[in-house]
C-alpha cells in the first residue's frame, strides 16, 4: 500500500495561488482584432428550396460575395457552393427539382448542384450581358434582359424569356433606353416591367478641383410601366413615366403599385388592358412622407389568392400593418400600439401575415409576428414567435407555411439566419454563425438604452457602451456614433444592416482600447413613431445636430468620463452631423472623423439625383435659403479648431465625392489646413465595403482617435 507524500505548506499555497490566477486569466476575453472584424460575414438573400428541405443564402466577406446552401432544420453547417475570390454572386433562384440552383455573375446565368462537390458551370456564354433575371411561378421559364450594345441594361435591350427545360428563347419586348424588373403575372401569361428610364450624365470641373478633373453627376429620369405577354405581341402602357414603388400582380389581369410625392402616398391598381389605373388608396401627410420604404418594405403586397392587399402606413402616428380588398375599399387596420410594425410577408395560403416590430418599451429589439387572418382582416389575431431580447427581421414562408425563415442579430451575434415553426413562442434553429471561430464572444460590450435632453427638452434616445472592468474612478475617453441616412437608428446590439453593422463590429474594437461609445437616435430616427421621424421637417441640420452633439452634455455628466476628451464622428448623415459639431461648437469635442458627410445641401440639393429627398425635408434653396444655410457646414469651416479627419470613396453616389473636394478647398482657404486630414477611397463606395478600404478606414481611425483623444496632453 502506498502512501502519498506530504507536500510542503508553502508549495500547496503558491500552487493554489496560481491556479485561482490563471482560473482569473482565463475569464478575460481575448482581444478583438481589425483583420477579425473584417471577417465577419453578412448573410442575406435567402431562398427555401421548393421541397423546404434546404435554404440557399449569400454570404458577403469584405464585399465578396459567394453562394451557400444549408438545411433547414439546422442539422447541417452551411456548404460553400461557389468560392469566387472576388466579385459577388446574384439572382439565386432553386430549379424546380429542388436539386439544382442558378446564379448570375459576370454578366450570364450559372448552375450548380445543391449538394455542392462540383464547379458550378454557365448555362450560357455570351457576348452580351445578360441582367435582371426573374424565374416563372412554375419554375420551369426565366425572363431576363439581354442588355445593349454598352453592356448595360440603362443603355437598351431585349426582354427575353427563356426555356430552363429545352433552352428555347423568345424576344418578347425590346427598348431602345432600358428595361428593368420583369414581374411574372401568376399564371405566367404577362409580364410587367419598366422601360424608357435613363440615367443622363452632366460632367462638371470646378474651378477648386481643376481643369482635368471631372465629376460626373447624374440625372435619373423615370420610366414607364408597361405589360407584355409572355409569347410576344405589343406591351401595353400602364399610367404615365414616373416612379413605380413595388410592383406586384394582385391577380393575372391587375398589377398593383405606389407612388409617393411629397406628403402623398398613393396605392394603385392597373388593368393590364391598358387605360387609366384605379387609385384604390391614398395616405396624406402633413409634413412629408417618412416611413422607410428601403427599410420597412412598405410597398402594396397582394395576397397570393388575389383577394387582399396588405400594406404599412403610419396614419395613428406608427407603422402598422393593414389589410384592404384588392380591388379597393376600406382598410383594416392590423396591428396597433406605440410600436412598429414592418416587413409584411403573406403565407402561401393567404390566411396569415408574418412581420417584424419592436416593442413600446424596447425600440431596438424586433420580433417575428404572425396576424392570422382566416377570412375577415376584422377579426385578425396577433401571435408572436421570437420572445426576448434580439432584432429578428425578414420573415420567410416556407413552401408549406409550417415554418418562418428570418434574420437574427443581438448583442453577442452579427447577423445569422434562423428558422422556427411558426407558432407562438416555438424554439428556433440557427442555419448560419457568421462570426469567425477566433473571436471571443464575451469580448462583446452590450449596450444600455438611456435618454438624456435635447435643444428644446425632448427627450433623446440613445445607446450608451461602458468598457467592461472600467475604473471609474478614473476619467476616460469618449466618442459619440451618428448614424448616417437620417431615417435609420441603432439596435440592441449588431445593426441589420451590413453597411452599418461593420461600425457596430468597429465600435467593439474601440470599447476594448479604453473609450466609453455612445450612439444617440437624434430626431429624424425610424423606431419611435412618426413625430419622432418627422422632426426633421424644415429643421435638416437643426434640432436633429443639436440632438446628436448634445449627446456630449449627456456624456459628462457621467463622472468616469473626461470632459475634455470627447470625439464625434459618422457616416454619412452622421457625417454631416460631425461637420456641424465641430464648427458650431468648436471648443466641445476634442476631435472628429467625418465619413462622406455633406458638406452643403444647397450643392446636394443641385445635384439631380437627390433633389427630390432634400425638396420634401426643407423646400428649394430659394424657398428657404435660411434652412440651407443652417445646413451648410462648409459655410463655417473658418470656426473649425479642433483636428478633423475626413474619410470619401471617389465612387460614392450617395454623397458625391466632390462635396469633401470642395470641403478641402474651403479648408486650406480659411487656412485650417493644419487640422484637416483627408484619405481618398479609389474606386469605393458610400458605404465601406472592401477588405483594403476597411482595413485602411479602420486603423487610420484608431489612430486619429488615439493620437487626439488617448494623449495626456491637454
Amino acid at each position: 500500500m502506498f502512501r502519498l507524500k506530504q507536500w510542503p505548506r508553502a508549495l500547496m499555497v503558491t500552487i493554489v495561488a496560481w491556479a485561482g490566477l490563471l482560473a482569473a486569466q482565463s475569464k478575460i476575453p481575448r482581444a478583438l482584432t481589425i483583420e477579425q472584424l473584417i471577417n465577419i460575414k453578412h448573410p442575406s438573400n435567402p431562398v427555401w428550396s421548393p421541397d423546404g428541405k434546404r435554404v440557399a443564402f449569400l454570404w458577403d466577406r469584405a464585399d465578396v460575395v459567394n453562394l451557400y446552401v444549408v438545411n433547414s432544420d439546422g442539422s447541417s453547417k452551411p456548404v460553400a457552393l461557389t468560392s469566387y475570390p472576388e466579385g459577388k454572386v446574384g439572382d439565386v433562384f432553386w430549379g424546380k427539382d429542388s436539386t439544382t440552383l442558378y446564379f448570375s455573375r459576370g454578366g450570364d446565368l450559372w448552375q450548380v448542384a445543391a449538394v455542392g462537390g462540383e464547379p458550378p458551370r454557365a448555362v450560357w456564354s455570351t457576348p452580351t450581358t445578360e441582367v435582371e433575371f426573374s424565374p416563372s411561378p412554375g419554375g420551369t421559364r426565366l425572363a431576363f434582359v439581354r442588355a445593349g450594345s454598352a453592356g448595360e441594361a440603362q443603355h437598351g435591350g431585349d426582354l427575353i424569356v427563356h426555356s430552363l427545360i429545352d433552352g428555347t428563347e423568345t424576344t418578347i419586348a425590346h427598348d431602345d433606353e432600358s428595361i428593368f424588373g420583369p414581374v411574372w403575372a401568376p399564371d405566367e401569361s404577362q409580364i410587367a416591367y419598366i422601360g424608357g428610364s435613363k440615367i443622363i450624365r452632366h460632367d462638371e470641373s470646378p474651378s477648386y478641383s481643376g481643369e482635368k478633373l471631372i465629376f460626373a453627376v447624374f440625372e435619373y429620369v423615370p420610366g414607364q410601366l408597361y405589360i407584355v405577354p409572355t409569347v410576344g405581341g405589343k406591351s401595353t402602357a400602364i399610367d404615365t413615366p414616373g416612379e413605380y414603388n413595388g410592383i406586384a400582380w394582385a391577380d393575372s389581369t391587375h398589377v398593383t403599385y405606389d407612388r409617393q410625392s411629397n406628403g402623398y402616398k398613393t396605392i394603385y391598381l392597373g388593368s393590364a388592358k391598358g387605360g387609366a389605373p384605379q387609385a384604390i388608396h391614398e395616405d396624406k401627410e402633413d409634413k412629408f412622407w417618412s416611413l422607410p420604404d428601403w427599410e420597412a418594405e412598405a410597398k402594396p403586397k397582394p395576397s397570393p389568392n388575389g383577394k387582399w392587399i396588405a400594406f404599412l402606413t403610419d396614419l395613428d402616428g406608427w407603422d402598422h400593418l393593414y389589410v384592404m380588398p384588392a380591388a379597393g375599399g376600406n382598410a383594416t387596420q392590423i396591428t396597433k400600439g406605440h410600436f412598429e410594425a414592418w416587413r409584411p410577408s403573406w403565407s402561401h395560403d393567404s390566411t396569415r401575415i408574418a412581420f417584424d416590430a419592436n416593442e413600446p418599451d424596447h425600440p431596438g429589439d424586433r420580433r417575428i409576428g404572425i396576424a392570422s387572418l382566416d377570412t375577415d382582416p376584422a377579426h385578425a389575431t396577433i401571435t408572436y414567435v421570437t420572445m426576448g431580447r434580439g432584432t429578428n427581421v425578414e420573415p420567410r414562408w416556407s413552401p408549406d407555411d409550417k415554418r418562418i425563415l428570418y434574420q437574427h442579430t443581438d448583442t453577442q451575434n452579427s447577423a445569422d439566419l434562423y428558422v422556427s415553426e411558426a407558432s407562438a413562442g416555438a424554439k428556433s434553429v440557427r442555419l448560419s454563425d457568421s462570426i469567425p471561430s477566433g473571436i471571443d464572444h464575451s469580448a462583446f460590450i452590450e449596450p444600455q438604452f438611456v435618454r438624456y435632453p435635447g435643444p428644446d427638452g425632448k427627450p433623446v434616445p440613445g445607446w450608451l457602451f461602458v468598457p467592461r472592468n472600467l475604473d471609474r474612478s478614473k476619467k476616460h475617453a469618449a466618442i459619440i456614433w451618428v448614424h448616417g441616412d437620417g431615417i435609420n437608428q441603432n439596435y440592441d446590439g449588431w445593426h441589420v444592416q451590413r453597411n452599418y453593422a461593420v461600425y457596430y463590429s468597429y465600435h467593439q474594437y474601440l470599447l476594448q482600447q479604453g473609450y466609453v461609445v455612445f450612439a444617440p437616435d437624434y430626431r429624424g430616427s425610424i423606431g419611435y413613431g412618426r413625430d419622432w421621424r418627422n422632426g426633421v421637417y424644415m429643421d435638416v441640420g437643426g434640432n436633429d445636430a443639436k440632438d446628436a452633439w448634445m449627446a456630449a452634455n449627456y456624456l459628462k455628466t457621467l463622472p468616469y468620463v473626461d470632459p475634455e476628451r470627447i470625439g464625434i464622428w459618422g457616416l454619412s448623415y452622421g457625417g454631416f452631423f460631425t461637420l456641424i459639431a465641430m464648427t458650431d461648437q468648436p471648443a466641445l469635442f476634442r476631435a472628429g472623423v467625418d465619413v462622406a458627410g455633406v458638406a452643403d445641401y444647397v450643392m446636394y440639393y443641385h445635384d439631380p439625383y437627390h433633389n427630390d429627398w432634400t425638396e420634401g425635408r426643407i423646400g428649394t434653396p430659394e424657398q428657404n435659403p435660411k434652412i440651407y444655410a443652417n445646413a451648410s457646414p462648409i459655410s463655417h469651416v473658418d470656426r473649425l479648431a479642433r483636428p478633423l479627419l475626413v474619410l470619401h470613396g471617389t465612387s460614392d453616389v450617395n454623397v458625391p465625392f466632390l462635396q469633401s473636394v470642395w470641403l478641402m478647398d474651403e479648408v486650406l482657404k480659411k487656412g485650417k489646413g493644419d487640422l484637416v486630414q483627408f484619405m481618398i477611397y479609389p474606386g469605393e463606395f458610400h458605404y465601406f465595403s472592401r477588405e483594403h478600404v476597411l482595413r485602411d478606414a479602420w486603423q487610420r481611425v484608431d489612430k486619429f482617435f488615439a493620437a487626439n483623444l488617448l494623449s495626456s496632453s491637454r
